[in-house]
């Protein structure tokens, strides 16, 4: 494996001053011509800047079935997927095009100096020469990518990925963190996976009594398993990876202290046939809900906000048989249940 030369940021103010464009709207950005101020998927920024798609395809459950309230499930730890990352960009002759795109600037104050640093180093030979164009077909020049949306919520990590654009010869491995490989694609899908609302079918709906239990259940044909599959092609680059999260268990939170769970953990299994629950049916109203709540007040004039979430197990597989496991996601929905007294007659 051959080790990436690295070339930071300029970080002087100075050199900051130099890196600067106008955007379309007259703002002054930052900008390095070996770093990256492209967005993933290719949306524009809202500052104007100048973006690129990502050349990563995602296909599979990144819908949610078309329900309304599904979403993306959020990771049951502290861990979560990159929020930039590493992939193959051009052929040579594709990145001199792009060098010039990004350099296509008026000259402001210290731009010369920027430029003529950046010549150097893609151009004159300090490391590199004439853009590789050499070396076509033997390699590629990889860039970074940032998840614009964690970017436009202001999390450091979309900004990490600092290294400067690099040439990879074909074959080998960046030495980067969060270069492209299979499981940094299965990280990402994990990213893109929607999977369906958790709104739960209750008997009595969405009504029910004082110390009466309400059964609780979920529909088999809802809730099987969802996959992503990441796939990237570019230069001599063909990998990809499949993110699939299953089903696992149903937790209910009341909303209220007053009140009872069954089971008494909150937790409900998944059964056999993919189903969470037992459908309530006449004559079972003696009966103890396999899932379900027993409410010991009335919620008077107000509700109490049910929150039913599903925990997903969640795996991939890749390239070359690699796989292993990713942090379980959660995704839940609240409802809103109404708790009445039971009425009673006096003769």
């Amino acid at each position: 494996m051959r080790s990436v030369r690295k070339a930071r940021f300029l970080t002087t103010a100075g050199a900051l001053a130099a890196a600067c464009v106008l955007s379309t709207s007259g703002t002054a950005l930052a900008k390095d011509p070996g770093g990256s101020q492209f967005d993933v998927e290719g949306s524009n920024s809202a500052d104007g800047g100048q973006t690129l798609e990502s050349r990563i395809v995602f296909t599979g459950a990144t819908g949610g079935g078309g329900t309304e309230n599904a979403g993306g499930f959020t990771p049951a730890s502290d861990w979560s997927p990159p929020a930039c990352w590493y992939e193959p960009k051009w052929t040579p002759a594709e990145f001199a095009d792009e060098f010039r795109k990004r350099w296509d600037i008026p000259h402001a104050s210290g731009v010369g100096e920027a430029y003529r640093l950046s010549q150097d180093h893609y151009i004159n030979g300090e490391p590199y020469k004439d853009f590789n164009k050499k070396e076509t077909g033997k390699g590629i020049w990889w860039d970074s990518v940032r998840d614009e949306k964690r970017a436009e919520a202001g999390d450091p990590a979309a900004f990490a990925c600092d290294t400067k654009t690099f040439w990879v010869e074909n074959g080998d491995t960046p030495n980067v963190e969060n270069a492209v490989t299979p499981e940094v694609l299965a990280q990402l899908a994990y990213a893109r996976i929607k999977v369906p609302d958790t709104s739960v079918t209750l008997a009595p709906a969405n009504t029910t009594k004082v110390n009466l239990p309400t059964w609780a259940w979920l529909d088999k044909a809802k809730f099987g398993k969802v996959s992503v599959t990441a796939s990237l092609a570019v230069g001599g680059v063909n990998i990809q990876a499949t993110t699939t999260a299953t089903p696992v268990s149903l937790s209910l939170e009341p909303g209220t202290t007053d009140a009872e769970t069954y089971p008494a953990s909150g937790e409900c299994t998944i059964n056999a046939d993919d189903s969470i629950g037992e459908p309530y049916a006449k004559g079972k109203a003696d009966q103890t809900p396999p899932c379900g709540i027993k409410y010991l007040r009335s919620s008077g004039d107000g509700t109490y906000n049910l929150q039913a979430t599903i925990t997903w197990d969640v795996a991939w597989t890749g390239t070359g048989g690699a796989g292993g496991d990713l942090p379980d996601g959660t995704f839940g929905n609240a409802q809103a249940v109404t708790v009445q007294e039971i009425q009673s007659v006096n003769r």
